[in-house]
């Protein structure tokens, strides 16, 4: 497998991208601008009603971010000429049949131009509604399928997964597909319009009982968790994820076609600068909550792995990725991007770097106080988490509970306020007790002949590195990612 250059793969390409005011777009973009400023046409599909808002989101979400600051400096006062040139926003839904565009005009200019797609939308809550992430996670991946089979130029489709569509699985986690109606459990019956049709008669059942917004969501919410569990998937995420990933069947032996399955994203490692982040991630909404006091208790084990990825190295894969697959079309179209093969990193080295960091950069909080850290208490099984709960938190509740009863519900408030945050945590601790205590590594063989082609066959050296064994992780968090939620995330 050769790649070739970059610079010149890339010169006067058009690129779709939906999802163009994600994390991982708004890396991809800028990544691409700065590599070759004579692509042809980046098309950015954006949730928006109009044109004009998606002019908007461009400005305020996209290059508006300190992520450009180097193409800023790089293009002075020609930089929104150049912007204006090179990117095209779509405004659309993914959800929706011709991804929700209205222009037929501009869908024609697309089904022309495109050569390469990049399917990076979606919904990343693991505790979303279900009609919500069936609708971006499995039926926007078969809308985007039936879009590209209309673009005449297409040379091939990169579908960003995740890893974790394989649940709850222990050991090696080859880098297999999934066959449609395929489940965990082995449990018969899985069908995607089954599915759809399960939501819509739960939702018009709440309608017709009269239900709040707040009450459908709660309903919609859980009837997420409950299907995946029938199945074999921990939670709402992953299991549609796992179904988006089956409405790319059709296209085989069609158009090159192909699933990027990335595991915990974190800041960048490299490009364009050290650190650079956006939202709180699963680990790095844990950060924030030690370095505020919030977090003084974990569940989980602490010789578990963590695999964490930088964006950028997960961007350079797909690049990479569409390279190959465009020129060369090679047998293999999954490819998980981890590190827990080649570089395993556990969690009791989180709790180290988290602690020593905030130990000698304690957060300032509102009243310009540091927030002073302890060693979190880390509790290894669900039956001492139980115990811990009931001993710190629900017999103070219980006790709140005969005590509001008693004074006419003085304490409703407290009460009421206590009893949110309690059932709060125990559902995190439900969606997320999978990920505490996960048992497998990801095994990449076809990112590593990604890797080897990139090392072996590309012209620009060290452009697309994605290698792991090249982070030290310890020099990663405590220099580069731990510094960069602290200055890009908190509040």
């Amino acid at each position: 497998m050769e790649l070739g250059s970059v610079v010149q793969f890339l010169d006067n390409k058009s690129i779709l991208v939906t999802g163009g005011t994600g994390f991982l777009a708004k890396i991809f973009v800028e990544k691409i601008l700065r590599v070759q400023p004579n692509v042809k046409k980046l098309y950015l599909l954006v949730r928006a009603a109009d044109h004009k808002s998606a002019i908007h989101r461009l400005h305020n979400e996209i290059i508006g971010k300190d992520l450009f600051r180097n193409l800023k400096e790089k293009h002075g006062k020609s930089f929104t000429s150049f912007i204006s040139d090179k990117i095209s926003m779509i405004p659309g839904d993914i959800s929706r049949q011709d991804l929700g565009v209205e222009d037929s005009g501009l869908i024609q200019q697309v089904f022309k131009d495109v050569e390469v797609v990049l399917n990076l939308a979606a919904s990343t809550n693991f505790d979303e509604r279900y009609d919500v992430a069936l609708g971006l996670n499995t039926m926007g991946v078969k809308y985007v399928a039936d879009f590209v089979k209309q673009c005449v130029k297409l040379r091939v489709l990169v579908h960003v997964s995740t890893a974790y569509v394989s649940g709850e699985r222990s050991g090696l986690i080859l880098e297999n597909g999934y066959g449609v109606g395929e489940t965990l459990n082995g449990v018969a019956g899985l069908d995607v319009d089954a599915e759809r049709k399960v939501v819509e008669d739960k939702l018009n059942d709440l309608r017709l009982q009269g239900a709040s917004d707040k009450d459908i969501t709660i309903a919609m919410k859980d009837l997420g968790i409950h299907r995946a569990r029938v199945y074999g998937w921990p939670n709402t995420y992953v299991f549609t994820k796992a179904m988006g990933e089956m409405m790319l069947g059709e296209l085989k032996g069609v158009i090159p076609t192909v699933i990027l399955r990335p595991t915990i994203i974190t800041s960048t490692y490299k490009e364009p600068f050290s650190g650079w982040v956006e939202g709180t991630r699963t680990i790095d909404s844990l950060a924030v909550a030690y370095a505020k006091g919030i977090l003084t208790f974990f569940l989980g084990n602490l010789d578990s792995i963590v695999d964490v990825i930088p964006a950028d190295m997960v961007v350079n894969a797909m690049i990479a990725a569409v390279m190959a697959h465009a020129s060369h079309q090679p047998p293999e179209s999954i490819y998980q991007v981890g590190s827990s093969l080649r570089n395993p990193m556990k969690y009791f080295h989180l709790q180290d770097y988290g602690f020593r960091y905030f130990t000698n950069k304690p957060w300032i909080n509102k009243d310009g106080k540091p927030v002073i850290v302890g060693r979190v208490r880390v509790l290894d099984n669900m039956d001492s988490f139980h115990r811990y709960m009931a001993f710190r938190y629900l017999l103070l509740l219980k006790g709140l509970e005969w005590a509001n009863a008693a004074f006419c519900h003085f304490f409703q408030g407290v009460y009421s306020n206590m009893n949110r945050k309690i059932n709060y945590v125990m559902r995190l601790v439900d969606i997320y007790r999978p990920y505490l205590f996960f048992d497998a590594v990801f095994d990449d063989l076809n990112t590593e002949k990604l890797r080897m082609a990139a090392r072996t066959s590309l012209v620009e050296e060290d452009v697309l590195y994605f290698d792991p064994k090249c982070i030290d992780w310890e020099d990663y968090f405590m220099n580069i990612h731990i510094p960069g939620i602290v200055k890009h995330v908190f509040k």
